[in-house]
């Protein structure tokens, strides 16, 4: 995604339109830090995550556990770019759809990765409110050469 395609946005979180929000997000995970990600999150935010590996909630409750799980995960990798970005408006007008891929380099490899994303978002007043988050998790397996150990975890039921 360009800069050159994203709308200008508001000086207070609440000027922004829930389409500004999801761009400004977008900018946040390539151009800010774990802690800009997490501001653009409400406090009592719930972000689901039904396809998530073993070992990762299912779901998360709140701005500030979030800010902790990207915090647990700093330096793991970085990201280097947003592309394919595709925004679905929905009949509730606080609710998108949103098709997008995050590009990035593993810290300890160098390891090229493309992750691939759907996600159902609420923003209320300014800030994402709920989340349900859609991604493969066979693409973060294969840039970590954790796959056989998810392999593994599948089979023995995620314990």
């Amino acid at each position: 995604m360009s800069e050159t395609e994203l709308t200008p946005t508001g000086s207070t979180p609440t000027d922004l339109t829930p389409r500004q929000v999801l761009e400004k997000l977008f900018r946040t995970i390539v151009h800010g830090t774990r802690d800009e990600v997490a501001d653009l999150y409400a406090p009592d935010v719930v972000i689901e995550m039904p396809f998530a590996p073993a070992g990762v909630p299912q779901v998360s409750h709140g701005r500030e556990e979030l800010r902790a799980r990207m915090k647990e995960r700093a330096g793991l990798w970085s990201f280097t770019g947003v592309d394919g970005v595709r925004l679905h408006e929905t009949g509730d007008p606080e609710v998108l759809v949103t098709e997008y891929q995050v590009h990035g380099t593993v810290t300890a490899t160098g390891r090229e990765f493309t992750f691939t994303y759907i996600m159902v978002v609420r923003v209320r007043d300014g800030l994402i409110a709920s989340s349900r988050d859609y991604f493969n998790v066979l693409e973060s397996a294969a840039a970590l050469d954790a796959g056989p150990e998810m392999i593994a975890g599948l089979i023995r039921g995620g314990s």
